[in-house]
C-alpha cells in the first residue's frame, strides 16, 4: 500500500489561482471588452448556475468575440433561463443509482466516487449542473462506508474519481482515498476525470505527482477538452509531468453548438490532442440538462460531421460518437 507521508506539503499555487478564479459575470463581460447587451443574460444565467473562469483559461480567450469557442462555454447565456421541453435537472437519473453517500454506481465493473463537489471552470453544458453536491459530501466515516461497498462487490475492478472536479480536493484527502483503494485486491484501475490540468495546468505539481506515481494502481486521466484552443504550452507541458509518472491520459468532449459544430473544429481538435500525446476517447452528444439546450447538435447532425471527420482522420484519433442513456448497461454508440 501507498505510503502517505512521502507526500509533501500542497503547493498554494494552483489553490491561490482557483480562489482568485472569475465568479462575476459582469467582470467576465468587462475583462472580455463584451458588448452590453450580454449583460442581462449573463446576469440570468449565473443566478441559476454560477460563473466560475481560472484566470489561465480566462487568457486563451479572445476579447471582443463574443462567439470564440471557449467563452461559449463559460458565458452565462439568456437562453439558459429558457425551459425546453425534454431538458431537465437530472438527465442521466443519478438520483437512482447512488448506493452510498458520495458513490454511483452505473455500470458492471466500475463506480464513481464524487470526490470532490467542487470545480475550477463551471461549464455552462454540465450535465451535473444541478446535481445534489451538498447530499454528496461524505464525511471520513461515510467514505469508509462508500469505501465497504466496494470490497462487498469483487466484480468492481475500476474506481472513477468525479465530481465536481476531483483534482478540486486536496491531495491528503486523494492520497487517503488512494490509499484505501489499494488495499482491496480487485480493484486494478483508478481512473480520474478531470478538468483543473486544462483550466489550471499548475494543478499538477509535485504533491498530485506523488501520489500519482507511487500507487499499485493502473492509473487513467481523461481531461475533458473541446476545443484546440484550449490547449496551450501550459497545458501541454502539465500532460507532460502526467505522462512521465505513469498516467495514461485521453479525453472525451462534448458536441456543443457554436463551440465545436465542424468538421475543422473536431480535426484540429484532435490533431492537437495527439501532438500533447493525449487520445481522443468520447465524443458525447449534449445530455439534455436544463439550461443547455442551445448548446444541443441533434443525433443526425453529429453522425454526420462523424461520418466526414473520418475521411480526414486516421482510425486511432477518432473519437467514439456516443450517448448516455438512462438505465443502459454502458454508452451507447451512435
Amino acid at each position: 500500500m501507498q505510503d502517505t507521508t512521502l507526500i509533501v506539503k500542497d503547493s498554494a499555487g494552483w489553490k491561490r489561482q482557483l480562489s482568485r478564479a472569475v465568479r462575476d459575470p459582469l467582470e467576465l463581460c468587462r475583462r472580455l471588452a463584451l458588448d452590453e447587451s450580454l449583460l442581462p443574460g449573463a446576469k440570468g444565467g449565473h443566478a441559476l448556475f454560477e460563473t466560475c473562469v481560472p484566470e489561465a483559461f480566462l487568457a486563451r480567450i479572445t476579447p471582443a468575440d463574443a462567439s470564440d469557442p471557449l467563452l461559449r462555454q463559460v458565458l452565462p447565456l439568456s437562453e439558459e433561463t429558457r425551459a425546453v421541453s425534454g431538458f431537465i435537472d437530472d438527465p442521466l437519473e443519478e438520483a437512482e443509482q447512488r448506493p452510498a453517500r458520495g458513490l454511483i454506481h452505473k455500470y458492471h465493473g466500475r463506480v464513481l466516487l464524487i470526490a470532490s463537489p467542487t470545480c475550477a471552470v463551471n461549464c455552462r453544458y454540465c450535465f451535473r449542473r444541478h446535481f445534489p453536491y451538498a447530499d454528496n459530501a461524505p464525511s471520513r466515516a461515510q467514505w469508509l462506508e462508500a469505501l465497504d461497498y466496494l470490497r462487498d462487490d469483487d466484480s468492481i475492478r475500476e474506481a472513477i474519481f468525479s465530481g465536481g472536479d476531483p483534482l478540486a480536493a486536496n491531495d491528503k484527502q486523494l492520497a487517503w482515498l488512494v490509499d484505501e483503494l489499494e488495499g482491496i485486491a480487485h480493484i486494478k484501475r483508478l481512473r480520474i476525470h478531470t478538468r483543473l490540468p486544462v483550466v489550471i495546468p499548475d494543478r499538477v505539481d509535485d504533491a498530485l505527482l506523488a501520489w500519482l506515481s507511487a500507487t499499485r494502481l493502473q492509473t487513467v486521466m481523461v481531461l475533458h477538452i473541446n476545443h484546440a484552443n484550449e490547449i496551450d504550452a501550459a497545458v501541454v507541458n502539465a500532460c507532460a509531468r502526467l505522462q512521465k509518472a505513469g498516467v495514461t491520459i485521453l479525453n472525451q468532449s462534448v458536441i456543443l453548438r457554436g463551440v465545436n459544430d465542424s468538421v475543422a473544429a473536431l480535426e484540429a481538435l484532435s490533431e492537437r490532442l495527439f501532438e500533447a500525446r493525449i487520445l481522443p476517447y468520447y465524443l458525447h452528444v449534449l445530455d439534455p440538462v436544463a439550461g443547455a439546450a442551445h448548446f444541443d447538435v441533434s443525433d443526425d447532425e453529429a453522425r454526420e460531421l462523424v461520418d466526414k471527420l473520418r475521411e480526414r482522420l486516421p482510425g486511432f484519433l477518432m473519437p467514439r460518437l456516443v450517448r448516455e442513456i438512462p438505465g443502459a448497461p454502458s454508452k451507447t454508440p451512435l
